[in-house]
């Protein structure tokens, strides 16, 4: 196992008592041997604390506890980079408490990342798990990137096609990252505080690092009502169908990184002033938006017949 790179999860977790023994129990399932696990409280009240505790004293050269100072409630973000900050591994994955992964996971994507040297990330499509709840059981979906699989992507290529929507955002569970991106880069954005934080945060990846697209699905994203994005769906945070206050604060942080960056790519700099027409026409983007969103899967559809 020594000879074998370390990788450090991070798994960060806010009153996730439900659903997290079976996330840790899909790490500890792991074919790739040499891992630790970094159990990061975001400030939880329920019996989610214990139990990662328990688990940190169950396999203490594996699995460590992690809290913010006084068990602060500090975001998403701030978790995440506490995690980053603490971890050992040479490659970062992230696993969020009401997810799993399947077993070959970690040895997959590292073995992608081996084969492509020059690739800093790699990412998959993720299962949109709705059969685990046998009470109401939907057919479960794999989310479509709107990329081509088994590329190298250089940057900033990704960026633009992110900001038009013609790529979806990963999910955190579906990526590796190798450690010294986020020296490079930073972490997480610690003023989001919504559906914005991941595409603040893989504007940065894409804008600064080449990043391999994988076909292979090796993550299992739970939906359910409680979770992070479908509450803030639910409180009108993101809306698919018209402009939001969140977005928003997302164009003018990336608008100021990119002035920043001293980026001078005309396809980004296009691409952004895309994404703020609805700021400027709102009731006509309400109106155009669910037809673009049409058409744009109707291309996606189209080119994975190609692909």
């Amino acid at each position: 196992m020594t000879n074998l790179p370390l990788i450090s999860t991070i798994m960060i977790f806010f009153n996730g008592e439900r659903f997290m023994d079976a996330a840790i129990e899909s790490v500890l399932g792991q074919t790739h041997e040499n891992w630790e696990l970094l159990l990061v409280d975001d400030g939880s009240t329920d019996g989610s604390t214990a139990m990662a505790q328990r688990y940190a004293q169950r396999y203490p050269e594996r699995i460590r506890y992690l809290e913010h100072p006084q068990h602060q409630n500090r975001g998403m973000s701030a978790t995440r980079n506490l995690g980053i900050q603490q971890s050992s591994g040479e490659y970062v994955a992230f696993l969020d408490a009401d997810d799993v992964w399947l077993p070959h996971h970690l040895q997959h994507q590292l073995s992608i990342l081996l084969r492509q040297p020059e690739a800093m990330a790699v990412f998959g499509p993720t299962l949109f798990w709705y059969s685990w709840d046998e009470d109401n059981p939907k057919p479960d979906v794999i989310r479509e990137l709107g990329l081509r699989p088994d590329w190298l992507y250089q940057p900033p290529q990704l960026l633009p096609l992110l900001l038009q929507e013609k790529a979806q955002t990963p999910a955190t569970c579906s990526i590796l990252i190798r450690k010294t991106l986020f020296e490079k880069i930073g972490g997480f954005l610690e003023q989001f505080k919504g559906c914005y934080e991941d595409q603040a945060f893989f504007s940065k990846v894409y804008l600064q690092a080449a990043v391999y697209v994988d076909s292979e699905c090796c993550d299992r994203y739970r939906q359910h009502s409680a979770s992070h994005c479908a509450i803030a769906v639910q409180n009108g945070t993101y809306h698919r169908f018209r402009a939001n206050a969140a977005h928003r604060a997302f164009l003018r942080w990336l608008t100021d990184y990119l002035i920043q960056q001293q980026v001078k790519d005309p396809q980004v700099w296009q691409a952004l002033q895309r994404a703020k027409w609805p700021y400027r026409y709102p009731w006509l983007y309400q109106i155009w938006y669910p037809i673009k969103r049409t058409r744009d899967a109707l291309r996606r559809r189209l080119a994975r017949g190609f692909w």
